[in-house]
């Protein structure tokens, strides 16, 4: 069960993981050894799953951004690939940093982060259309981000 004091923490730590014992306690109105028994038995029932750290991908090189959006097929000449093998595959490849299987027209939808756009167009036609299975793509730029975060929204979780 996650109480009011869990959701604190995990949305502070969510805000900033480094964050020292004695500040995390202090900013959560807790003895240092509750909060540190608290984050342990968080994370051995992986809720939380990691911490990291979030790197500027422009300054690292990473000018552009893209959403793929990949239709499959099942049939190939060598038998049958199913959609979570193929996108287990995809999201193998480090361009990707995130990978879904979606509804609607499309099959999988892909999040890549490369250099430029030239490293995007070969990435898509030397790379991922030669993976078994993929069938088309549409390449989505973006032009902007305006918000771009992993944060949940924990004022919504009920507690006891």
């Amino acid at each position: 069960m996650i109480d009011s004091k869990d959701l604190r923490i995990l949305s502070i730590i969510q805000e900033n993981c480094k964050l020292s014992l004695k500040e995390l306690a202090k900013r959560v109105g807790l003895p240092m050894t509750t909060v540190h028994d608290r984050i342990k038995r968080l994370e051995r029932s992986g809720i939380i799953k990691g911490y990291r750290a979030v790197l500027n991908a422009k300054k690292l090189g990473f000018g552009v951004t893209a959403f793929i959006l990949i239709s499959f097929s099942y049939e190939l000449k060598e038998g049958r690939i199913s959609q979570r093998e193929l996108v287990r595959k995809i999201a193998t490849l480090p361009e990707v940093q995130e990978a879904h299987i979606v509804t609607g027209n499309w099959d999988i939808i892909v999040k890549v982060k490369v250099e430029d756009v030239d490293e995007l167009g070969r990435f898509v036609v030397d790379r991922l259309r030669m993976i078994k299975g993929v069938d088309k793509t549409l390449t989505c730029v973006v032009l902007d981000t305006v918000k771009e975060s992993g944060a949940l929204s924990l004022y919504k979780i009920k507690t006891p």
